[in-house]
Protein backbone atom coordinates (compact mmCIF):
# COMPACT_ATOMS: atom_id res chain seq x y z
CA UNK A 1 0.00 0.00 0.00
CA UNK A 2 1.79 3.89 -0.71
CA UNK A 3 1.72 6.52 1.24
CA UNK A 4 2.64 9.17 -0.82
CA UNK A 5 -0.24 10.86 0.00
CA UNK A 6 0.42 11.30 4.06
CA UNK A 7 2.46 13.62 5.69
CA UNK A 8 3.78 13.77 9.75
CA UNK A 9 2.52 16.96 11.40
CA UNK A 10 5.16 18.63 13.42
CA UNK A 11 4.62 17.49 17.20
CA UNK A 12 3.24 21.24 18.09
CA UNK A 13 0.36 21.03 15.98
CA UNK A 14 -2.67 19.83 17.58
CA UNK A 15 -2.91 16.83 19.24
CA UNK A 16 -6.12 14.73 20.56
CA UNK A 17 -4.26 12.54 22.58
CA UNK A 18 -1.21 10.92 24.01
CA UNK A 19 -0.20 7.28 24.16
CA UNK A 20 1.76 5.60 26.69
CA UNK A 21 2.59 2.15 27.93
CA UNK A 22 3.05 0.95 31.41
CA UNK A 23 6.81 -0.61 32.26
CA UNK A 24 6.74 -4.02 34.25
CA UNK A 25 9.90 -5.58 32.42
CA UNK A 26 11.60 -6.44 35.43
CA UNK A 27 15.25 -6.71 33.45
CA UNK A 28 15.16 -3.31 32.66
CA UNK A 29 13.26 -1.80 35.10
CA UNK A 30 14.78 -2.27 38.84
CA UNK A 31 12.73 -3.26 41.80
CA UNK A 32 9.70 -4.72 39.79
CA UNK A 33 9.14 -1.48 37.89
CA UNK A 34 7.80 0.25 40.89
CA UNK A 35 9.76 3.32 40.92
CA UNK A 36 9.29 3.72 36.98
CA UNK A 37 5.94 2.78 37.52
CA UNK A 38 5.47 6.35 39.80
CA UNK A 39 7.48 7.95 37.72
CA UNK A 40 5.40 7.07 34.23
CA UNK A 41 2.44 7.86 36.18
CA UNK A 42 4.02 11.57 36.85
CA UNK A 43 4.14 12.21 33.34
CA UNK A 44 1.01 10.55 32.44
CA UNK A 45 -0.59 13.03 35.22
CA UNK A 46 1.29 15.88 34.04
CA UNK A 47 0.17 15.38 30.70
CA UNK A 48 -3.26 14.55 31.52
CA UNK A 49 -4.04 18.44 32.54
CA UNK A 50 -3.65 19.22 29.10
CA UNK A 51 -4.95 16.24 26.89
CA UNK A 52 -6.33 12.47 27.46
CA UNK A 53 -4.23 9.92 27.79
CA UNK A 54 -4.22 6.70 26.65
CA UNK A 55 -2.19 4.05 28.51
CA UNK A 56 -1.64 0.44 27.22
CA UNK A 57 -1.26 -2.39 30.12
CA UNK A 58 -0.57 -6.03 30.14
CA UNK A 59 -3.07 -8.01 31.54
CA UNK A 60 -1.03 -9.08 34.78
CA UNK A 61 -0.81 -5.52 35.49
CA UNK A 62 -4.05 -4.17 34.35
CA UNK A 63 -5.72 -3.13 37.95
CA UNK A 64 -2.20 -1.85 39.28
CA UNK A 65 -1.91 0.49 36.60
CA UNK A 66 -5.57 1.17 36.67
CA UNK A 67 -5.62 2.31 40.26
CA UNK A 68 -2.31 4.38 40.38
CA UNK A 69 -3.31 6.19 36.91
CA UNK A 70 -6.94 7.00 37.83
CA UNK A 71 -7.63 10.31 36.14
CA UNK A 72 -11.09 11.60 34.17
CA UNK A 73 -8.39 12.35 31.33
CA UNK A 74 -6.22 9.17 31.74
CA UNK A 75 -7.64 6.22 29.61
CA UNK A 76 -6.30 2.69 30.91
CA UNK A 77 -6.65 -0.10 28.21
CA UNK A 78 -5.07 -4.02 27.71
CA UNK A 79 -2.43 -3.80 24.94
CA UNK A 80 0.11 -6.48 25.59
CA UNK A 81 3.75 -5.35 24.62
CA UNK A 82 7.19 -6.59 25.62
CA UNK A 83 8.12 -2.94 27.30
CA UNK A 84 7.29 0.57 27.25
CA UNK A 85 8.77 2.76 24.82
CA UNK A 86 5.96 3.65 22.57
CA UNK A 87 8.01 6.28 20.85
CA UNK A 88 9.56 3.52 18.84
CA UNK A 89 7.29 0.84 19.27
CA UNK A 90 3.76 2.61 18.47
CA UNK A 91 2.94 3.82 15.33
CA UNK A 92 3.98 7.33 13.98
CA UNK A 93 0.76 9.20 12.76
CA UNK A 94 0.03 10.92 9.58
CA UNK A 95 -2.64 12.45 7.72
CA UNK A 96 -3.77 13.01 4.62
CA UNK A 97 -4.75 16.00 2.18
CA UNK A 98 -7.88 15.91 3.74
CA UNK A 99 -6.94 16.15 7.21
CA UNK A 100 -7.89 12.81 7.58
CA UNK A 101 -5.59 10.19 9.69
CA UNK A 102 -3.64 7.23 9.38
CA UNK A 103 -0.78 5.29 11.11
CA UNK A 104 2.90 4.36 10.11
CA UNK A 105 3.64 0.79 11.34
CA UNK A 106 7.38 0.50 11.20
CA UNK A 107 8.84 -2.87 11.63
CA UNK A 108 10.63 -3.19 14.66
CA UNK A 109 13.56 -5.16 15.89
CA UNK A 110 14.37 -4.32 19.13
CA UNK A 111 16.64 -1.68 18.46
CA UNK A 112 18.94 -4.13 16.60
CA UNK A 113 18.08 -7.47 16.36
CA UNK A 114 20.27 -10.18 17.21
CA UNK A 115 23.17 -7.45 16.64
CA UNK A 116 23.11 -5.48 19.39
CA UNK A 117 19.21 -5.11 19.70
CA UNK A 118 17.94 -4.45 23.99
CA UNK A 119 15.88 -7.71 24.00
CA UNK A 120 14.69 -10.54 22.43
CA UNK A 121 11.83 -11.46 21.74
CA UNK A 122 10.16 -8.40 20.78
CA UNK A 123 6.93 -9.99 18.51
CA UNK A 124 4.28 -8.22 20.83
CA UNK A 125 6.35 -4.85 20.74
CA UNK A 126 6.22 -5.31 16.76
CA UNK A 127 2.09 -5.87 16.97
CA UNK A 128 1.62 -2.60 19.39
CA UNK A 129 1.47 -0.51 16.43
CA UNK A 130 -1.39 -2.16 14.51
CA UNK A 131 -3.31 -2.91 18.18
CA UNK A 132 -3.45 1.00 18.67
CA UNK A 133 -4.75 1.85 15.16
CA UNK A 134 -7.26 -1.02 15.41
CA UNK A 135 -8.31 0.65 18.83
CA UNK A 136 -8.26 4.84 16.95
CA UNK A 137 -10.52 2.26 13.69
CA UNK A 138 -7.33 4.41 11.56
CA UNK A 139 -5.84 3.05 8.60
CA UNK A 140 -2.49 1.21 9.00
CA UNK A 141 0.27 1.73 6.80
CA UNK A 142 2.76 -1.44 7.54
CA UNK A 143 6.29 -0.64 6.05
CA UNK A 144 7.57 -4.15 5.49
CA UNK A 145 11.18 -4.22 4.88
CA UNK A 146 11.78 -0.87 6.73
CA UNK A 147 13.29 -1.38 10.28
CA UNK A 148 12.38 2.14 11.89
CA UNK A 149 11.65 3.86 15.58
CA UNK A 150 9.56 6.82 15.92
CA UNK A 151 12.03 8.56 18.04
CA UNK A 152 14.85 8.03 15.58
CA UNK A 153 13.07 11.25 13.18
CA UNK A 154 11.97 14.43 14.20
CA UNK A 155 9.92 16.48 11.22
CA UNK A 156 9.57 20.17 11.26
CA UNK A 157 5.58 19.60 9.62
CA UNK A 158 7.02 21.93 6.63
CA UNK A 159 8.65 18.79 4.57
CA UNK A 160 12.01 18.38 6.11
CA UNK A 161 12.84 15.47 8.72
CA UNK A 162 16.08 15.29 10.99
CA UNK A 163 17.90 12.13 11.85
CA UNK A 164 20.83 10.61 12.68
CA UNK A 165 23.35 8.12 10.06
CA UNK A 166 24.48 7.01 13.68
CA UNK A 167 20.86 5.15 13.42
CA UNK A 168 19.42 4.78 10.41
CA UNK A 169 22.54 3.73 8.55
CA UNK A 170 23.53 0.78 11.16
CA UNK A 171 23.91 -2.55 10.15
CA UNK A 172 21.71 -3.87 12.53
CA UNK A 173 18.88 -1.75 11.21
CA UNK A 174 18.14 -2.41 7.09
CA UNK A 175 21.52 -3.45 5.87
CA UNK A 176 20.52 -4.12 2.67
CA UNK A 177 19.15 -0.22 1.83
CA UNK A 178 21.19 2.55 0.66
CA UNK A 179 20.77 6.14 2.64
CA UNK A 180 19.51 7.45 -1.02
CA UNK A 181 17.13 4.29 -0.22
CA UNK A 182 15.83 5.40 2.97
CA UNK A 183 15.65 8.65 2.25
CA UNK A 184 12.63 7.37 -0.24
CA UNK A 185 11.25 5.52 1.71
CA UNK A 186 10.88 8.28 4.64
CA UNK A 187 9.72 10.70 1.60
CA UNK A 188 6.91 8.17 0.98
CA UNK A 189 5.75 7.69 3.77
CA UNK A 190 5.54 10.82 5.84
CA UNK A 191 5.42 13.01 3.10
CA UNK A 192 8.64 14.53 3.52
CA UNK A 193 11.13 16.58 0.93
CA UNK A 194 14.11 17.48 2.91
CA UNK A 195 16.26 14.76 5.19
CA UNK A 196 18.77 16.55 7.52
CA UNK A 197 21.64 13.89 8.61
CA UNK A 198 23.43 14.36 11.97
CA UNK A 199 26.81 12.29 11.54
CA UNK A 200 25.87 10.87 15.29
CA UNK A 201 23.34 11.29 18.10
CA UNK A 202 24.49 11.56 21.99
CA UNK A 203 27.47 9.43 23.23
CA UNK A 204 26.57 6.00 24.75
CA UNK A 205 22.81 6.09 23.48
CA UNK A 206 21.98 2.49 23.58
CA UNK A 207 19.28 3.37 20.46
CA UNK A 208 22.19 3.73 18.49
CA UNK A 209 21.86 7.58 18.29
CA UNK A 210 18.37 8.76 18.24
CA UNK A 211 18.13 12.14 17.31
CA UNK A 212 14.82 12.44 19.75
CA UNK A 213 17.45 12.41 22.33
CA UNK A 214 19.88 14.83 20.54
CA UNK A 215 18.22 17.76 18.53
CA UNK A 216 14.52 18.43 17.82
CA UNK A 217 12.85 21.10 16.13
CA UNK A 218 11.29 23.84 17.98
CA UNK A 219 9.51 25.55 14.98
CA UNK A 220 9.80 25.94 11.23
CA UNK A 221 13.29 26.55 10.43
CA UNK A 222 14.67 26.54 13.95
CA UNK A 223 15.81 23.53 16.15
CA UNK A 224 17.68 22.61 19.70
CA UNK A 225 20.19 20.66 19.46
CA UNK A 226 21.84 19.26 22.61
CA UNK A 227 25.19 21.06 23.98
CA UNK A 228 28.27 21.33 25.83
CA UNK A 229 31.75 23.76 25.66
CA UNK A 230 34.11 20.47 27.70
CA UNK A 231 36.33 19.33 25.34
CA UNK A 232 37.15 15.93 27.71
CA UNK A 233 33.02 15.28 27.50
CA UNK A 234 32.46 12.43 24.88
CA UNK A 235 29.65 14.29 23.34
CA UNK A 236 31.60 17.29 22.82
CA UNK A 237 32.96 15.94 19.19
CA UNK A 238 29.18 14.98 18.66
CA UNK A 239 27.92 18.14 19.40
CA UNK A 240 30.22 20.09 17.11
CA UNK A 241 29.31 17.70 14.11
CA UNK A 242 26.17 18.30 14.21
CA UNK A 243 26.13 22.31 14.26
CA UNK A 244 28.58 22.20 11.40
CA UNK A 245 25.43 20.20 9.60
CA UNK A 246 22.98 22.17 10.97
CA UNK A 247 24.17 25.53 9.98
CA UNK A 248 25.47 24.64 6.01
CA UNK A 249 21.99 23.28 5.24
CA UNK A 250 18.72 24.40 4.54
CA UNK A 251 15.59 23.15 5.09
CA UNK A 252 12.59 22.21 2.99
CA UNK A 253 11.37 25.92 2.38
CA UNK A 254 15.36 26.91 1.78
CA UNK A 255 15.56 28.43 5.22
CA UNK A 256 18.78 28.38 6.69
CA UNK A 257 17.98 26.81 10.18
CA UNK A 258 18.51 28.88 13.53
CA UNK A 259 20.12 26.43 16.26
CA UNK A 260 19.49 27.16 19.59
CA UNK A 261 22.26 25.06 22.05
CA UNK A 262 20.32 23.38 25.13
CA UNK A 263 22.86 22.77 27.69
CA UNK A 264 23.52 18.72 28.61
CA UNK A 265 23.16 17.83 32.33
CA UNK A 266 26.49 16.92 34.04
CA UNK A 267 27.55 13.33 33.91
CA UNK A 268 24.68 11.04 34.92
CA UNK A 269 25.22 7.61 36.16
CA UNK A 270 22.87 4.67 37.76
CA UNK A 271 24.63 3.49 41.24
CA UNK A 272 25.97 -0.13 41.96
CA UNK A 273 22.80 -0.23 44.05
CA UNK A 274 20.24 0.72 41.32
CA UNK A 275 21.93 -1.73 38.82
CA UNK A 276 21.91 -4.57 41.44
CA UNK A 277 17.72 -4.24 41.49
CA UNK A 278 17.34 -5.32 38.01
CA UNK A 279 16.90 -8.97 36.81
CA UNK A 280 19.82 -10.16 35.47
CA UNK A 281 18.43 -12.39 31.69
CA UNK A 282 20.59 -13.70 28.77
CA UNK A 283 19.38 -11.41 25.74
CA UNK A 284 18.83 -8.35 27.64
CA UNK A 285 20.43 -4.87 28.30
CA UNK A 286 22.86 -5.22 30.76
CA UNK A 287 22.95 -2.34 33.18
CA UNK A 288 26.27 -1.02 34.93
CA UNK A 289 27.33 1.49 37.12
CA UNK A 290 30.53 2.28 34.95
CA UNK A 291 28.44 3.52 31.75
CA UNK A 292 27.38 7.10 31.80
CA UNK A 293 23.78 7.02 30.94
CA UNK A 294 22.65 9.27 27.86
CA UNK A 295 20.50 12.16 29.74
CA UNK A 296 19.51 15.25 27.69
CA UNK A 297 16.61 17.68 28.40
CA UNK A 298 16.03 17.34 24.31
CA UNK A 299 14.30 14.80 24.87
CA UNK A 300 10.96 16.59 25.93
CA UNK A 301 7.07 16.56 24.79
CA UNK A 302 5.11 18.93 23.19
CA UNK A 303 1.52 18.29 24.06
CA UNK A 304 -1.67 21.35 24.11
CA UNK A 305 -0.35 24.28 25.67
CA UNK A 306 2.78 22.19 27.45
CA UNK A 307 5.69 20.84 27.24
CA UNK A 308 6.77 18.53 29.68
CA UNK A 309 10.47 17.96 30.15
CA UNK A 310 12.95 15.58 32.03
CA UNK A 311 15.03 16.58 35.16
CA UNK A 312 17.60 14.89 37.08
CA UNK A 313 18.29 16.70 39.97
CA UNK A 314 21.22 18.62 39.15
CA UNK A 315 22.27 22.62 38.36
CA UNK A 316 22.01 22.76 34.97
CA UNK A 317 17.82 21.76 35.14
CA UNK A 318 17.22 25.63 36.08
CA UNK A 319 19.11 26.21 32.53
CA UNK A 320 16.75 23.82 30.89
CA UNK A 321 13.61 25.30 32.17
CA UNK A 322 14.36 28.77 31.35
CA UNK A 323 15.17 28.29 28.17
CA UNK A 324 12.27 25.68 27.47
CA UNK A 325 10.65 29.12 28.41
CA UNK A 326 11.83 30.81 26.33
CA UNK A 327 11.46 28.88 23.24
CA UNK A 328 7.55 28.01 23.97
CA UNK A 329 6.62 30.91 25.54
CA UNK A 330 2.58 30.21 25.07
CA UNK A 331 2.90 27.05 26.48
CA UNK A 332 3.28 25.43 30.44
CA UNK A 333 6.94 24.21 31.21
CA UNK A 334 6.78 21.52 33.09
CA UNK A 335 9.91 19.86 34.33
CA UNK A 336 9.18 15.97 35.81
CA UNK A 337 12.03 14.15 37.64
CA UNK A 338 12.88 11.47 35.17
CA UNK A 339 16.22 9.48 36.53
CA UNK A 340 14.02 6.18 37.04
CA UNK A 341 13.17 6.38 33.06
CA UNK A 342 16.50 7.58 32.48
CA UNK A 343 17.65 4.15 33.83
CA UNK A 344 16.15 2.37 31.67
CA UNK A 345 17.36 4.08 28.58
CA UNK A 346 15.25 6.48 27.45
CA UNK A 347 13.24 9.65 28.63
CA UNK A 348 10.38 11.61 28.51
CA UNK A 349 9.74 11.52 24.77
CA UNK A 350 10.73 7.97 24.11
CA UNK A 351 7.42 6.78 26.36
CA UNK A 352 5.42 8.99 24.85
CA UNK A 353 3.75 8.87 21.65
CA UNK A 354 1.58 12.08 20.28
CA UNK A 355 -1.82 11.62 18.17
CA UNK A 356 -2.71 14.50 16.00
CA UNK A 357 -6.20 16.22 15.85
CA UNK A 358 -8.25 14.88 12.55
CA UNK A 359 -8.40 18.46 10.48
CA UNK A 360 -10.60 16.93 7.84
Amino acid sequence: MTATRYFMPAEWAKQKQTWMLWPERPDNWRLGAKPAQAAFTLVARAIARFQPVTVGVNADQYDNAYNRLKHPNIRVVELSSDDAWVRDTGPTFVLDQQGQLAGIDWEFNAWGGLQGGLYFPWQRDDQVARKILQLENCQSIRTEGLVLEGGAFHVDGEGTLLTTAECLLNPNRNPNLTAAAIEAKLKQYLGVEKIIWLPEGLFNDETNGHVDNFCCFVCPGEVLLAWTDDPQDPNYARCQAALAVLTSTQDAKGRSLKVHKMPLPQAVYATAEECAGVDWVIGSQPREPSQRLAASYVNFLLVNGGVIAPSFGVAEDVLAANLLEKLFPERKVILLPSREILLGGGNIHCITQQQPAVTG
